[in-house]
């Protein structure tokens, strides 16, 4: 048994489909779960109690922990920590293999230029530290000998049908309208973006891969450096539209912020739009001979999708 602990979210979903190639027992766990395939079980379960955490695991032997919670910084401080102990003692006693689907928060701000999976911890916002604190949970864990675990990282994402990448609310959905595609601090500056497809087959091969446990690794990303305002020309030269950008200051982020909740959990994090950011994956291509999905496929598909 194979177990998605977040499995209507949008890696979740293609996570899903992906390990009908490791087996055929898949158990998809959240408030209320949709099948994906054919043989899924449905397991609705409160991932906030540690107790449903733990019959949701009981009889697997891989779990994967996919779970996303509301942007917003109390909302991480309170749930994640609780979850990720629950979960770790869950996997423990049940023997089973824990794949932590990570993002890149937790780096120092000057090493996300090239980050690599040797890249300094030292996050510089608080989300960050949220984050640091759960990935640290894990691998101690992991040295003490109690948990068989990895962490799969990735980059933001964009992807066929995710309505929660930064790329489908600000670029895709503008230009749909005739408007000028969205982006903050500097659309000239690098941004790679990790393709969901291609996150979650690795999620998959990694879970299946005895020997990545005990480590950290990269998601499959694109390694072309390519800025905020080419993106939004690949997408624009898709859709036939101009390839207008309109760039948001800090400033104005934090205007915002007083008339939209969700905009003031933003500029602690812009610090990712001011430089240059660059998600290096090259250790699982070399390992898994993987070939990241480039970006005008990638770009071609979510336009196709939206159709």
């Amino acid at each position: 048994m194979q177990t998605i602990l977040g499995a209507n979210g949008t890696i979740g979903s293609i996570l899903a489909k992906e390990l009908t190639a490791y087996t055929s027992r898949i158990r998809l766990v959240s408030r209320n779960p949709v099948k994906i395939n054919e043989g899924d079980e449905l397991f609705p379960a409160d991932l906030s109690d540690p107790g449903q955490v733990d019959k949701a695991v009981a009889g697997s032997s891989v779990v994967y922990l996919l779970v996303g919670f509301e942007y917003k910084l109390k909302v991480w401080q309170e749930k994640w920590p609780r979850l990720m102990r629950a979960v770790i003692d869950a996997c423990t006693r049940h023997q089973a293999r824990l794949v932590f689907f990570d993002n890149m928060y937790l780096y120092d701000k000057n090493a996300i230029g090239h980050m690599t999976e040797e890249s300094p911890v030292n996050p510089p916002s608080r989300k960050g530290a949220v984050r640091r604190e759960i990935a640290g949970m894990l691998t101690d864990a992991v040295k003490a000998g109690t948990l068989k675990a990895l962490i799969a990282r990735s980059a933001d994402f964009y992807g066929p049908r995710n309505e929660r990448s930064i790329l489908t609310e600000t670029v895709y959905k503008n230009l749909l309208k005739g408007k000028k595609a969205n982006w903050v601090m500097n659309a000239d500056k690098v941004h790679s973006f990790t393709y969901t497809p291609d996150a979650a087959k690795a999620t998959a091969i990694l879970g299946n891969t005895e020997d990545a446990y005990g480590e950290v690794w990269h998601l499959p990303t694109d390694p072309a450096k390519i800025t905020g305002r080419q993106l939004v020309g690949l997408f624009a030269g898709e859709m036939k539209k101009p390839a207008g950008v309109s760039v948001l200051p800090l400033w104005m982020l934090k205007l915002m912020g007083i008339f939209v909740p969700l905009m003031r959990e933003l500029p602690e994090m812009m610090y990712q739009y001011d430089r240059d950011y660059f998600f290096d994956s090259s250790r699982f291509e070399q390992r898994f001979s993987f070939r990241p999905t480039g970006y005008e496929e990638g770009v071609r598909a979510v336009v196709e999708a939206g159709k």
